[in-house]
C-alpha cells in the first residue's frame, strides 16, 4: 500500500498530474469516460464503471449499484490541490545589478513562507500557446534536471531579520525563484541590431528566455497563458529507522485521494452506487470552476442518471439528499514538540488509525460541517464490524486555530457527511509526514464505507 501511495504522490504533484495518473489507472480497470458515452448515446446499467473529468483538474468516478440512484450514493470525496508557489503571469525579471534572473511567484493556500526558502524546488505545469498547443513542463525531478530555489539571508547578517515575527521573516513578494545567472551570449554579427540592444538591457533574463525557447519552444508572451506550480523537488521517502512513516510533499490531501481511489478500484458489485470525487481548489476555499462549490459534480450525477433512464429533477434531489459521504481529508497529528497547541484527549495520533473529525472550522465551529450523532454511531458500527483501527479528534485546542474541508459543501444537499482521513505531521509544510499504518487503515475504512448497504 505505501509503495502505491509513494508512487502516486511522486507522479501527481499537481492537480493535472493527479488526473492524468488517475485516468491512466482507472481506464485499465474498465472505467469509461462519461462524455464519450453521452456522445455515443449509450445507456448504463448496474456494475458499470464511469468517470467524468472537469477541466483536467477534478474527477468523479462512479460504480453503478443495484439500487436506483434516487436511493442515494456512498461518496468518498477528497481534494487533490496542495499548498505551493504559483508562477505569476508576467514572471520573468532581472535584478538591477544584472546578477540574477527571477521568476515571480504568488503562494497558494496557507503556508509558512519561511519554510519555502533555501531548498531545491521543481517547476511543474503547462504552457498553452495561442494556437492551443500545450507544452507540459516537469523540471527538477530527474537527477539530470536543474532545480530552482528561493534565496535566504546568511546567518552572519541576519540579526535584524531574526527579530521579525515568523510571518514577516520572509514576505510573500520575496518568494521569487532564482532562475539563472548566466548572461546571454550575443554574437558579433548581432551586436549592432536593435534586437540585440534590447536583449542586452536584461541580458541574464534574455539568457533564460533563450533556454526556454530552444529547449521547450516557449516565448516570453506564452507565459501569460501558463499554469506553472513550484513544488519541492524530490521523491516520497520512508522515514524513521523503523521505516514506519512516509515523508512527502502534498499528502494533504493526496494521501486520502489515492487511498480513496484504491478503495474504489477494489470494490466488487455494490447495492448502492459508489462515487469517488476528487476536486481542486480546496486550499483556497473550494472556489472556481474546478472547486467543490461549482456545479460540476451535480451535473455529472444528472448525466449519469440520464444514461440509466432515472433522471428527473426530483430524483436528482433525492439522490443527493439521501447520499452519505466521507470527506476524505487529513487531520492534524499530535506533535509532542508543540503539545501546548493540542488537547490531549481529543487529538489524533500517528499509528492510531484513521481519524474522524466530527467537525472542523474555527473558534465556535465557524465554517464547519458538524456531523450528527446518528451518522457517527452508524460509522462506528461499520468500522468496528470490519475491525478497522480508528480514532476521533479535533484540529487542535479551541481558539488556537482551525481549518476546513469540502464536507460542508456536500452537506448543503442535506446528505450525511463527516471528515475522515489520515493524521499528518508538518501539515502544509513542503514535506509532510504520515504513518503507513494509518494510511492502510484509511484505505480499509474507505472500502468498508463504500461497500456499506445499511446507510
Amino acid at each position: 500500500m505505501h509503495e502505491l501511495i509513494s508512487v502516486s504522490l511522486d507522479n501527481g504533484k499537481t492537480e493535472r498530474e493527479c488526473i492524468d495518473t488517475i485516468v491512466n489507472t482507472i481506464e485499465k480497470e474498465g472505467y469509461r469516460e462519461l462524455e464519450t458515452l453521452i456522445k455515443a448515446g449509450e445507456s448504463l446499467k448496474k456494475g458499470d464503471k464511469v468517470y467524468s473529468v472537469w477541466m483536467n483538474k477534478s474527477i468523479a468516478m462512479f460504480r453503478i449499484g443495484r439500487k436506483p440512484f434516487a436511493e442515494g450514493m456512498n461518496i468518498l470525496g477528497a481534494h487533490i490541490d496542495s499548498p505551493r508557489l504559483d508562477v505569476k503571469q508576467n514572471p520573468l525579471y532581472e535584478d538591477i545589478d544584472h546578477t540574477f534572473a527571477y521568476m515571480d511567484t504568488h503562494y497558494y493556500g496557507g503556508v509558512k513562507k519561511y519554510q519555502w526558502v533555501a531548498m531545491p524546488l521543481a517547476i511543474h505545469g503547462v504552457v498553452v500557446k495561442k494556437d492551443g498547443t500545450t507544452i507540459e513542463l516537469n523540471i527538477g525531478e530527474n537527477e539530470e534536471d536543474p532545480v530552482f530555489f528561493v534565496s535566504d539571508l546568511l546567518i552572519h547578517l541576519a540579526g535584524e531579520q531574526l527579530e521579525k515575527k515568523a510571518a514577516k521573516v520572509i514576505e510573500g513578494e520575496a518568494l521569487d525563484l532564482i532562475a539563472g545567472t548566466r548572461p546571454l551570449t550575443i554574437g558579433k554579427e548581432e551586436k549592432d541590431t536593435e534586437e540585440a540592444r534590447q536583449k542586452a538591457k536584461n541580458i541574464v533574463k534574455s539568457g533564460v528566455l533563450n533556454i526556454l525557447k530552444q529547449a521547450y519552444g516557449i516565448e516570453e508572451e506564452d507565459l501569460a497563458s501558463a499554469e506553472l506550480e513550484v513544488v519541492p523537488a524530490g521523491k516520497a521517502r520512508e522515514a524513521g529507522f523503523d521505516r514506519s512513516m512516509i515523508l512527502a510533499y502534498g499528502q494533504d490531501d493526496r494521501v486520502c485521494a489515492f487511498t480513496s481511489l484504491k478503495a474504489m478500484l477494489d470494490l466488487k458489485e455494490t447495492d448502492r452506487t459508489v462515487c469517488c470525487l476528487l476536486v481542486d481548489k480546496e486550499e483556497i476555499g473550494s472556489v472556481g470552476a474546478t472547486g467543490m462549490r461549482s456545479r460540476f459534480f451535480e451535473n455529472a450525477v444528472a448525466e449519469m442518471m440520464n444514461l440509466t433512464g432515472e433522471y428527473s429533477e426530483l430524483n436528482l434531489r433525492r439522490c443527493l439528499s439521501r447520499s452519505a459521504m466521507l470527506s476524505s481529508d487529513v487531520s492534524a497529528a499530535f506533535d509532542p514538540s508543540y503539545r501546548s497547541c493540542f488537547e490531549l484527549h481529543n487529538s489524533a495520533f500517528l499509528g492510531g488509525g484513521m481519524v474522524f473529525n466530527k467537525f472542523t472550522g474555527s473558534k465556535g465551529k465557524v465554517g464547519s460541517n458538524d456531523a450528527n450523532a446518528e451518522y457517527m454511531a452508524h460509522l462506528r458500527s461499520v468500522m468496528d464490524e470490519h475491525k478497522i483501527l480508528w480514532q476521533t479528534a479535533e484540529l487542535g485546542k479551541v481558539d488556537v486555530g482551525g481549518g476546513g474541508t469540502i464536507a460542508y459543501i456536500l452537506a448543503l444537499y442535506g446528505m450525511n457527511v463527516i471528515d475522515s482521513g489520515v493524521p499528518v505531521l508538518n501539515m502544509h509544510a513542503p514535506w509532510e509526514a504520515t504513518s503507513k499504518a494509518d494510511i492502510y487503515e484509511a484505505y480499509r475504512g474507505y472500502k468498508a464505507f463504500a461497500e456499506d448497504v445499511s446507510i
